[in-house]
C-alpha cells in the first residue's frame, strides 16, 4: 500500500529526476517525439498495460514517437509539464487546473464515460460491515478512527470532500481522526476493504473499475456519502507545442474509438479498461467547476477564521466564478460543465 510518505517520496524523486534533465534542448529540428504523462490512480504497472495499446495507436496515427511518463504524484505531473519534460497528459481536474496555472497548460479535450453517465462522483467509503452508518457516526471526532484521504491535488479524493463534507461541519481531518493517511484511490479502496482504514475518500469510477475487473474489493465496502456529479478528466497540452503537432494530437483524440469499424470497437475495448468511452473537445472552461469548489473552500476557511476581509474577497471571487459558469451553461447548453451550487 502506498501511503502519504512513500507516495510523496516517489513523486518528488520523479519530479527531481525530470527537472534535473532541464528543458528540452532547442535543436532547430522538427520535434518527432512527445512525452505523454499519465496519472497513476493505481499501480504504474497496471496503468502501463492499459495504456500501451492506446499509445501505440497514437504513434501509428500521428507519426510521432510517444514516450509515457507515469506518476501517482499529482505534483510530479504538474512540475514535469512546467519544466517541459512532458508535452501533454491525462490529468485529474484539480491537477489539470494547476497545470494550466503553473505549467503553461491548456485543455483541448476531455474524457467521457462509457456508461453514458457524463461525470463521476466523489465518495466516502467504509467497510461493508462497519458500524459507521451515517456521517454523524464518522464525525464523532474522538480520534479513534483511521481515515484515508487522496492526494492534496486530487479533485474527488480531497478537494470535493473537504468542500462538501468537512468544511460545512467545521471538521478538520487531522484533529478529528486518530490517523489521516494519503494514498491513491486503489490503495484507499484496498485498505478500507481489508479493515486497515475505518473510512476513506474514493470515487465512483474506481469502484466500478474494481467490480468490472472482478478484483473483489468494491464488494467489501459500502458508500457512506457521494458528491454531486463532477466533470470528467481533462487532457492538457503545453500551449507552446508546435501547432502542427497539436493538430495531429487533436485529430487523434477526437476520432479515437469513434465509428462502427472493427478497429474502433477494439479501441473502445482498450479505453473501457480505464472507464473511458472516448474523448470530446474541451477548453479551459471545463475547469470552472473546480475553480468554484476551490473558491468555496477558501470562503469556508475564511468564515472559520472569522476574517471579514477574507470573507468579503472570497464571496466576491465565488460570485464571479458562478456568473462565469452560468454564462458558459447558457452559451453551450448541455455540453457545458455541470453547474456547481
Amino acid at each position: 500500500m502506498i501511503f502519504r510518505r512513500s507516495l510523496l517520496a516517489l513523486g518528488a524523486a520523479a519530479a527531481l529526476a525530470l527537472v534535473g534533465c532541464g528543458p528540452k534542448a532547442a535543436t532547430g529540428a522538427a520535434q518527432d517525439t512527445i512525452t505523454f504523462s499519465i496519472l497513476s490512480t493505481e499501480s504504474a504497472q497496471n496503468m502501463e498495460s492499459y495504456w500501451k495499446p492506446i499509445l501505440a495507436d497514437m504513434e501509428a496515427q500521428t507519426g510521432l514517437k510517444v514516450k509515457p511518463f507515469f506518476s501517482g504524484s499529482y505534483s510530479a505531473l504538474i512540475e514535469a509539464m512546467r519544466f517541459k519534460q512532458t508535452d501533454l497528459g491525462w490529468f485529474s481536474n484539480q491537477s489539470g487546473l494547476e497545470a494550466v496555472r503553473r505549467s503553461n497548460g491548456e485543455v483541448f479535450a476531455r474524457t467521457f464515460d462509457p456508461s453514458g453517465t457524463d461525470g463521476y462522483k466523489s465518495l466516502i467509503i467504509v467497510p461493508a460491515n462497519s458500524p459507521i452508518r451515517t456521517l454523524d457516526d464518522l464525525f464523532k471526532c474522538d480520534r479513534t478512527l483511521n481515515f484515508g484521504m487522496g492526494d492534496k491535488k486530487s479533485t474527488s479524493g480531497t478537494l470535493v470532500p473537504m468542500v462538501e463534507v468537512f468544511l460545512p461541519r467545521g471538521v478538520k481531518p487531522e484533529t478529528c481522526f486518530k490517523t489521516v493517511l494519503s494514498a491513491n484511490h486503489a490503495a484507499n479502496l484496498f485498505a478500507v476493504a481489508n479493515g486497515r482504514l475505518d473510512a476513506a475518500t474514493n470515487n465512483s469510477t474506481a469502484l466500478r473499475l474494481n467490480r468490472d475487473r472482478g478484483e473483489g474489493q468494491a464488494d467489501r465496502v459500502r458508500v457512506l456519502w457521494e458528491s454531486p456529479t463532477l466533470p470528467e478528466d481533462p487532457i492538457v497540452w503545453r500551449r507552446d507545442l508546435d501547432p502542427a503537432i497539436k493538430e495531429k494530437l487533436r485529430q487523434f483524440f477526437l476520432t479515437y474509438a469513434q465509428g462502427d469499424t472493427p478497429e474502433a470497437e477494439q479501441q473502445r475495448g482498450y479505453l473501457k479498461r480505464l472507464s473511458i468511452g472516448g474523448f470530446k473537445p474541451a477548453d479551459n472552461s471545463h475547469l470552472v467547476p473546480v475553480e468554484i469548489w476551490e473558491a468555496a473552500e477558501k470562503l469556508g476557511e475564511a468564515e472559520a477564521a472569522g476574517d471579514a476581509a477574507r470573507i468579503a474577497a472570497a464571496r466576491e471571487a465565488l460570485a464571479k466564478l458562478k456568473a462565469e459558469q452560468a454564462a458558459i451553461v447558457a452559451k453551450a447548453g448541455a455540453s457545458a460543465p455541470a453547474p456547481v451550487n
